[in-house]
């Protein structure tokens, strides 16, 4: 094999490898149609004219760090959605990292967490088997918070985490809980350092 034809074969590899990881990284796109690297703007339009509350958090010390939260004022969840509330990070105005929270409050413990585990089979189905992370249960004053998480790393730096936690008032015998869907790619951090 002469030296042109290594090259083009290496080439022709390289290629394929990232097309590979570009095509996994689409697999996993954000919700609400937001895309890896937006800027503010269209999450911010979008509550905008839905009429949505936003919180903008701007640390003083992380100048390049944006902290965004939206939830509907009028409503458990948001439009056309079941989460209920949805925070964006973004680092020198790149979107990377969305979460999607669901804390209905007309849910019972034993209902929220079925769609926890209906949502964990759905996303299991299309991502592949999630990995626990941590399995943590702490009994203070009388409240018993147990919380689970799981993640899947379809690509080195994507990462699509699943997390519930449940709060029990021991003596009350009453409980909440809630889950939380976290779509973050470490990639862009990477590359803006």
């Amino acid at each position: 094999m002469n030296k042109q034809t290594r090259i083009i074969l290496v080439l022709l590899s390289l290629l394929c490898v990232f097309t590979s990881s570009v095509n996994a990284q689409a697999l996993l796109s954000p919700p609400f149609g937001l895309k890896w690297g937006d800027n503010p703007s269209k999450l911010l339009d979008w509550a905008d004219q839905s009429d949505l509350d936003i919180t903008i958090n701007l640390p003083g010390k992380e100048r390049d760090k944006r902290h965004v939260v939206i939830s509907n004022p009028n409503a458990d969840t948001l439009p056309g959605h079941q989460a209920t509330s949805i925070e964006a990070r973004y680092e020198k105005g790149m979107l990377y990292e969305v979460t999607l929270h669901y804390a209905d409050p007309k849910l019972n413990v034993m209902q929220a967490k079925a769609k926890f585990l209906n949502a964990k089979k759905a996303l299991t189905a299309r991502h592949g088997p999630f990995k626990l992370s941590a399995k943590r249960r702490d009994n203070d004053d009388g409240f018993l918070t147990e919380s689970i998480s799981y993640h899947i790393e379809p690509v080195s730096g994507l990462f699509l985490m699943l997390t519930y936690t449940e709060i029990t008032d021991t003596m009350r015998k009453s409980g909440k809980s809630r889950f939380s869907l976290i779509y973050r790619n470490d990639n862009l951090l990477k590359h803006k350092k």
